[in-house]
Protein backbone atom coordinates (compact mmCIF):
# COMPACT_ATOMS: atom_id res chain seq x y z
CA UNK A 1 0.00 0.00 0.00
CA UNK A 2 1.18 3.57 -0.28
CA UNK A 3 0.46 7.20 0.96
CA UNK A 4 0.85 8.67 -2.00
CA UNK A 5 -1.61 11.55 -3.27
CA UNK A 6 -2.83 11.68 -6.68
CA UNK A 7 -4.31 14.26 -8.84
CA UNK A 8 -6.30 12.79 -12.47
CA UNK A 9 -7.74 15.70 -14.67
CA UNK A 10 -10.82 14.28 -16.47
CA UNK A 11 -11.35 11.73 -13.72
CA UNK A 12 -15.33 11.72 -13.99
CA UNK A 13 -15.35 9.77 -16.94
CA UNK A 14 -13.27 7.28 -19.59
CA UNK A 15 -9.79 6.61 -18.33
CA UNK A 16 -9.66 9.32 -16.47
CA UNK A 17 -12.32 7.30 -14.17
CA UNK A 18 -10.90 3.85 -14.33
CA UNK A 19 -7.28 5.62 -13.91
CA UNK A 20 -8.59 6.99 -10.50
CA UNK A 21 -10.19 4.09 -9.71
CA UNK A 22 -7.38 2.39 -10.13
CA UNK A 23 -4.68 4.35 -8.46
CA UNK A 24 -7.34 4.12 -5.41
CA UNK A 25 -6.69 -0.06 -5.30
CA UNK A 26 -3.19 0.88 -5.35
CA UNK A 27 -3.07 3.03 -2.02
CA UNK A 28 -3.26 6.36 -3.29
CA UNK A 29 -5.68 8.86 -2.09
CA UNK A 30 -7.13 10.33 -5.31
CA UNK A 31 -8.75 14.13 -6.22
CA UNK A 32 -10.42 14.72 -9.42
CA UNK A 33 -10.46 17.57 -11.39
CA UNK A 34 -13.23 18.38 -14.05
CA UNK A 35 -16.07 20.94 -15.09
CA UNK A 36 -18.76 18.79 -13.73
CA UNK A 37 -20.27 19.55 -10.16
CA UNK A 38 -20.24 16.27 -8.52
CA UNK A 39 -17.74 13.24 -8.82
CA UNK A 40 -17.44 9.41 -8.10
CA UNK A 41 -18.13 9.71 -4.14
CA UNK A 42 -14.62 6.94 -4.04
CA UNK A 43 -12.56 10.05 -4.72
CA UNK A 44 -11.93 14.07 -3.52
CA UNK A 45 -13.64 16.00 -6.45
CA UNK A 46 -12.65 19.47 -6.81
CA UNK A 47 -14.67 21.40 -9.89
CA UNK A 48 -12.53 23.16 -11.86
CA UNK A 49 -12.13 24.00 -15.77
CA UNK A 50 -8.29 23.14 -16.52
CA UNK A 51 -8.30 26.10 -19.35
CA UNK A 52 -8.68 28.44 -16.83
CA UNK A 53 -4.81 28.77 -15.39
CA UNK A 54 -5.79 30.74 -12.48
CA UNK A 55 -8.97 27.97 -11.26
CA UNK A 56 -6.28 24.91 -12.34
CA UNK A 57 -3.92 26.18 -10.42
CA UNK A 58 -5.90 27.20 -7.03
CA UNK A 59 -7.21 23.72 -7.45
CA UNK A 60 -3.80 22.10 -7.51
CA UNK A 61 -2.30 24.17 -4.65
CA UNK A 62 -5.55 23.17 -2.58
CA UNK A 63 -4.64 19.70 -2.82
CA UNK A 64 -1.11 20.13 -1.39
CA UNK A 65 -2.38 22.69 1.35
CA UNK A 66 -4.35 20.15 2.18
CA UNK A 67 -2.24 17.07 2.33
CA UNK A 68 0.86 18.62 2.59
CA UNK A 69 2.39 16.76 -0.93
CA UNK A 70 1.57 15.99 -3.83
CA UNK A 71 3.17 13.34 -6.01
CA UNK A 72 1.26 12.38 -8.79
CA UNK A 73 -0.25 14.02 -11.49
CA UNK A 74 -2.15 12.44 -14.37
CA UNK A 75 -3.77 14.37 -16.73
CA UNK A 76 -6.67 13.02 -18.80
CA UNK A 77 -8.91 15.91 -19.83
CA UNK A 78 -9.47 16.29 -23.00
CA UNK A 79 -12.21 16.14 -25.94
CA UNK A 80 -12.16 15.40 -29.66
CA UNK A 81 -13.11 17.23 -32.83
CA UNK A 82 -13.53 16.35 -36.37
CA UNK A 83 -13.89 17.89 -39.75
CA UNK A 84 -11.98 19.11 -42.57
CA UNK A 85 -9.15 21.23 -41.67
CA UNK A 86 -10.75 23.84 -44.79
CA UNK A 87 -14.00 24.07 -43.08
CA UNK A 88 -13.08 23.75 -39.14
CA UNK A 89 -13.70 27.24 -37.39
CA UNK A 90 -10.69 28.48 -35.84
CA UNK A 91 -12.47 29.35 -32.61
CA UNK A 92 -12.65 25.15 -33.02
CA UNK A 93 -9.53 24.87 -33.42
CA UNK A 94 -8.29 26.58 -30.86
CA UNK A 95 -10.63 25.31 -28.14
CA UNK A 96 -9.28 21.55 -28.94
CA UNK A 97 -5.99 22.72 -27.87
CA UNK A 98 -6.96 25.08 -25.07
CA UNK A 99 -8.36 21.81 -23.58
CA UNK A 100 -6.27 18.75 -24.76
CA UNK A 101 -2.89 20.50 -24.70
CA UNK A 102 -3.35 24.12 -22.47
CA UNK A 103 -5.14 22.42 -19.69
CA UNK A 104 -2.59 19.81 -19.38
CA UNK A 105 0.08 22.55 -19.31
CA UNK A 106 -2.04 24.95 -16.48
CA UNK A 107 -2.10 22.01 -14.30
CA UNK A 108 1.23 20.93 -14.73
CA UNK A 109 2.57 24.45 -13.86
CA UNK A 110 1.73 24.54 -10.54
CA UNK A 111 2.21 20.90 -9.93
CA UNK A 112 6.16 21.01 -11.10
CA UNK A 113 7.06 23.89 -8.78
CA UNK A 114 4.85 22.10 -5.32
CA UNK A 115 7.13 19.06 -6.72
CA UNK A 116 10.84 20.95 -7.02
CA UNK A 117 10.40 22.33 -3.83
CA UNK A 118 9.35 18.97 -1.89
CA UNK A 119 11.78 16.73 -4.17
CA UNK A 120 10.05 14.90 -6.55
CA UNK A 121 6.92 13.86 -8.19
CA UNK A 122 5.48 12.09 -11.07
CA UNK A 123 3.93 13.63 -14.20
CA UNK A 124 1.73 11.42 -16.75
CA UNK A 125 0.25 12.67 -19.92
CA UNK A 126 -2.10 11.54 -22.05
CA UNK A 127 -1.98 11.51 -25.29
CA UNK A 128 -2.46 9.06 -28.32
CA UNK A 129 -2.00 7.03 -31.19
CA UNK A 130 -3.15 9.81 -32.96
CA UNK A 131 0.12 11.79 -32.45
CA UNK A 132 1.95 9.07 -34.45
CA UNK A 133 -0.25 8.99 -36.64
CA UNK A 134 -2.13 11.92 -37.62
CA UNK A 135 -5.13 10.72 -38.64
CA UNK A 136 -7.29 12.77 -41.86
CA UNK A 137 -9.94 14.87 -40.70
CA UNK A 138 -9.01 14.43 -37.34
CA UNK A 139 -6.40 16.89 -37.88
CA UNK A 140 -6.74 19.17 -34.92
CA UNK A 141 -7.05 16.10 -31.99
CA UNK A 142 -4.29 14.86 -33.94
CA UNK A 143 -1.98 17.85 -33.42
CA UNK A 144 -2.94 18.73 -29.72
CA UNK A 145 -1.76 15.33 -29.13
CA UNK A 146 1.67 15.57 -30.95
CA UNK A 147 2.19 18.41 -28.90
CA UNK A 148 1.68 16.59 -26.01
CA UNK A 149 4.50 14.31 -26.63
CA UNK A 150 6.89 17.16 -27.47
CA UNK A 151 6.02 19.11 -24.51
CA UNK A 152 6.33 15.62 -22.30
CA UNK A 153 10.13 14.92 -24.04
CA UNK A 154 11.21 18.46 -23.52
CA UNK A 155 10.03 18.48 -20.30
CA UNK A 156 11.53 15.46 -18.91
CA UNK A 157 15.14 17.01 -18.90
CA UNK A 158 14.30 20.44 -17.69
CA UNK A 159 12.57 18.67 -14.18
CA UNK A 160 15.17 15.35 -14.34
CA UNK A 161 17.58 17.22 -11.72
CA UNK A 162 14.71 17.78 -8.96
CA UNK A 163 13.85 13.88 -9.17
CA UNK A 164 10.36 15.22 -11.19
CA UNK A 165 9.65 12.33 -13.67
CA UNK A 166 7.75 12.67 -17.12
CA UNK A 167 6.11 10.32 -19.39
CA UNK A 168 3.47 10.61 -21.65
CA UNK A 169 1.04 7.21 -22.73
CA UNK A 170 -0.55 7.37 -25.99
CA UNK A 171 -3.86 5.17 -26.10
CA UNK A 172 -5.26 3.33 -29.17
CA UNK A 173 -8.70 2.86 -29.90
CA UNK A 174 -10.75 2.91 -26.11
CA UNK A 175 -14.15 2.20 -26.07
CA UNK A 176 -15.37 5.61 -24.16
CA UNK A 177 -18.08 7.90 -24.08
CA UNK A 178 -15.15 9.90 -25.38
CA UNK A 179 -16.95 9.34 -28.98
CA UNK A 180 -20.43 9.95 -28.54
CA UNK A 181 -19.06 13.73 -27.35
CA UNK A 182 -16.52 14.67 -30.00
CA UNK A 183 -18.02 17.62 -31.95
CA UNK A 184 -18.47 16.60 -35.63
CA UNK A 185 -17.89 18.84 -38.50
CA UNK A 186 -19.24 18.10 -41.37
CA UNK A 187 -19.15 21.40 -43.71
CA UNK A 188 -17.74 20.30 -46.75
CA UNK A 189 -18.77 17.01 -46.83
CA UNK A 190 -20.33 17.39 -50.25
CA UNK A 191 -16.98 19.25 -51.50
CA UNK A 192 -15.03 16.77 -50.47
CA UNK A 193 -16.82 14.02 -51.36
CA UNK A 194 -18.85 12.35 -48.66
CA UNK A 195 -15.02 11.69 -46.91
CA UNK A 196 -15.58 13.45 -43.83
CA UNK A 197 -18.85 11.73 -42.77
CA UNK A 198 -17.29 8.48 -44.11
CA UNK A 199 -13.49 8.82 -42.11
CA UNK A 200 -15.62 9.77 -39.14
CA UNK A 201 -17.83 6.55 -39.12
CA UNK A 202 -14.86 4.44 -39.63
CA UNK A 203 -12.65 6.13 -36.43
CA UNK A 204 -15.98 5.63 -34.57
CA UNK A 205 -16.63 1.90 -35.44
CA UNK A 206 -12.71 1.29 -34.41
CA UNK A 207 -12.94 3.06 -30.87
CA UNK A 208 -16.21 1.46 -30.29
CA UNK A 209 -14.55 -1.74 -31.19
CA UNK A 210 -11.47 -0.93 -29.01
CA UNK A 211 -9.80 -1.48 -25.38
CA UNK A 212 -12.09 -1.75 -22.35
CA UNK A 213 -10.88 1.46 -20.36
CA UNK A 214 -10.15 -0.05 -17.31
CA UNK A 215 -7.48 -1.77 -19.04
CA UNK A 216 -6.08 1.84 -19.96
CA UNK A 217 -6.50 3.09 -16.12
CA UNK A 218 -4.97 0.14 -14.99
CA UNK A 219 -2.00 0.26 -17.42
CA UNK A 220 -1.80 4.24 -16.82
CA UNK A 221 -1.92 3.96 -12.38
CA UNK A 222 0.65 1.48 -13.22
CA UNK A 223 3.56 3.60 -14.76
CA UNK A 224 2.28 5.98 -12.61
CA UNK A 225 3.76 4.25 -9.81
CA UNK A 226 6.59 2.92 -10.85
CA UNK A 227 9.99 3.72 -9.89
CA UNK A 228 11.60 4.34 -13.33
CA UNK A 229 9.40 5.83 -16.60
CA UNK A 230 10.14 5.98 -20.28
CA UNK A 231 9.34 8.74 -22.26
CA UNK A 232 6.72 7.28 -24.21
CA UNK A 233 4.02 4.33 -23.72
CA UNK A 234 1.60 2.50 -25.69
CA UNK A 235 -0.42 0.01 -24.14
CA UNK A 236 -1.72 -2.68 -26.39
CA UNK A 237 0.33 -5.10 -28.57
CA UNK A 238 -1.53 -3.41 -31.65
CA UNK A 239 -0.33 0.50 -30.57
CA UNK A 240 3.00 -0.72 -30.42
CA UNK A 241 3.74 -2.21 -33.46
CA UNK A 242 2.20 0.82 -34.76
CA UNK A 243 4.91 2.72 -33.74
CA UNK A 244 7.76 0.17 -34.70
CA UNK A 245 5.90 0.78 -37.99
CA UNK A 246 6.00 4.25 -37.73
CA UNK A 247 10.18 3.71 -36.79
CA UNK A 248 11.27 1.98 -40.04
CA UNK A 249 8.48 2.50 -43.11
CA UNK A 250 9.23 5.54 -45.50
CA UNK A 251 7.16 8.08 -44.28
CA UNK A 252 5.26 8.53 -47.43
CA UNK A 253 4.16 4.48 -47.26
CA UNK A 254 2.90 5.12 -43.42
CA UNK A 255 0.54 8.06 -44.51
CA UNK A 256 -0.57 6.20 -47.49
CA UNK A 257 -1.33 3.19 -45.23
CA UNK A 258 -3.32 5.89 -43.06
CA UNK A 259 -5.01 7.51 -45.53
CA UNK A 260 -6.38 4.31 -46.79
CA UNK A 261 -7.55 3.56 -43.87
CA UNK A 262 -9.44 6.59 -43.20
CA UNK A 263 -9.24 9.29 -46.03
CA UNK A 264 -11.58 6.85 -48.46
Amino acid sequence: MTDKIAIVTGGTSGIGLCTAAALQQKGCKVYTFSRRSAGDPRFTHIPVDVTDPEAAGSAVRKVRDTEGHLDIVVNCAGFGISGAIEFTPLEDAKRQMDVNFFGMVNVNKPALTIMREQGGGRIVNTSSMAAVFAIPFQAYYSASKAAINSYTCALINEVKPYNISVCAVQPGDIKTDFTAVRKKIEDGNEEYGGRIVRSVAKMEKDEQSGLDPQTAGNFIAKIALQTRVKPLYTIDFVSGAECILDRILPKGLAYKIVGSMYSG
